[in-house]
């Protein structure tokens, strides 16, 4: 008996401790901002209808490779000769077959550019999800800093109440900064959380998984200058321009006459013969329609373009001289706030603890020190998200171009 209960005792603690393993969350899962784009790559949403293009455009190739069918025609009437059959083949002259299937491989290149340019959007989608849940968890660590200080001074308060040295005034009032601090980080969990699923959605995680951004803000490096060579909207705009032009020369081809060989077998046609033939060759006349038209429309989309790649050049130059004086300014600012200014605050906040402790100060003194420190750090928080807009700025600019 003694031996059973020991070995149901056993399985009952495998059970509980298995059972509270699985109601553990699991650990937190660091991604750097390099990985958080590979994965938006692979995972992103927005990309699995921009890759199913490409099957659209191969399709298009195919018909444009396809030739045309020939017509086979009977005819019986009571004249000889009475019986008639006609093979009837259109043939397509002046290159119209192999403009067209150029025109039709340009658009699958344009399609290539285009899902490039949905890849670039992808990552710059994810870049500022990152940063929105970076700058979210260096909020909640600062309100946990706030929320740390000011439960260091009402303890200080409560101390000192209890010798006799201050009224019970100053301990409701650190406990109000307190209940204020504690109330701010716990309101800052939803904004924490909530960035953390948008960003879990862009990299292809379950939205409640814990993940966490990983980079330090001051090591991610600004993009390079605009080069049209790996800009996807000089890329999307150069394969258009490239459509355009093949569109130009299908349309001067169709200007071509169509031309159509036809071959009859005659029969019954007594008593004059019995089988017969004849031969001819059908050409379109171009009285009423030239194609001119088609000509001319392809003439000013390809202006258009050239136009629209011109502008986008200005527009990228200004908009990445932009962004990267943004972005050097915003930095510099950041690290001053991290590195010099709020380690100072730091040590006056310190002081004015350790002055109000010693009794050499009263707690307003201290309040105003709880005051300026949070000021202070919604100031370094403020520079930090100036310093991510202007980088998601300048990546926009560099690597997709202007916003649309």
């Amino acid at each position: 008996m003694t031996r059973a209960r020991s070995t149901l005792g056993a399985l009952l603690g495998c059970v509980i401790g298995a059972t509270a393993a699985a109601q553990e969350p699991p650990p937190p899962a660091s991604l750097s901002l390099s990985e958080a784009l590979a994965l938006a790559v692979e995972n992103h949403p927005a990309l699995a209808a921009a890759r199913l293009r490409r099957a659209i455009d191969l399709a298009g190739v195919a018909v444009a490779r396809e030739r045309l069918n020939p017509e086979l025609r009977y005819e019986h009437t009571n004249e000889a000769p009475h019986d008639l059959v006609t093979v009837a083949q259109p043939l397509e002259i002046g290159g119209q077959r192999g403009r067209r299937i150029a025109a039709a491989e340009a658009v699958l290149r344009t399609g290539e550019a285009e899902l490039v340019r949905a890849e670039r959007q992808a990552q710059a989608d994810t870049r500022r999800a990152y940063f929105v849940l970076a700058s979210a968890q260096r909020r909640y660590t600062i309100a946990q800093e706030i929320e740390d200080l000011a439960a260091r001074s009402q303890r200080v308060a409560s101390e000192r109440e209890e010798v006799g040295d201050v009224s019970k005034l100053d301990v409701l009032q650190a406990d109000l900064v307190l209940d204020a601090a504690e109330n701010e980080a716990t309101a800052l969990t939803g904004e924490l959380a909530a960035a953390r699923a948008d960003l879990n959605a862009h990299v292809g995680r379950p939205v409640e998984a814990p993940t966490v951004a990983r980079d330090d803000l001051a090591e991610i490096p600004a993009p390079a200058a605009v080069d049209e060579r790996t800009n996807a909207a000089f890329a999307v705009l150069e394969r258009q321009i490239a459509e355009a032009e093949a569109r130009i020369a299908l349309a001067r081809a169709q200007r071509t006459p169509d031309l159509t060989v036809e071959g009859t077998i005659t029969h019954g046609a007594d008593p004059e013969f019995d089988w017969g033939y004849h031969a001819a060759v059908a050409v379109v006349v171009p009285v009423f329609t030239r194609h001119t038209a088609a000509v001319q429309v392809e003439q000013a989309t390809l202006a258009q373009l050239r136009a629209q790649r011109t502008a986008l050049g200005r527009q990228a130059d200004a908009g990445a001289f932009a962004a990267r004086a943004r972005a050097q300014a915003a930095r510099t600012a950041y690290l001053r706030y991290r590195d010099d200014i709020l380690p100072d605050s730091r040590k006056v906040e310190g002081m004015a603890e350790e002055a109000y402790r010693s009794g050499q100060t009263g707690l307003p003194a201290l309040l105003e020190a709880l005051r300026a420190a949070r000021e202070l750090r919604q100031k370094e928080l403020q520079a930090a998200a100036d310093f991510e807009s202007a980088l998601a700025d300048l990546e926009q600019a560099t690597r997709l171009g202007p916003k649309p």
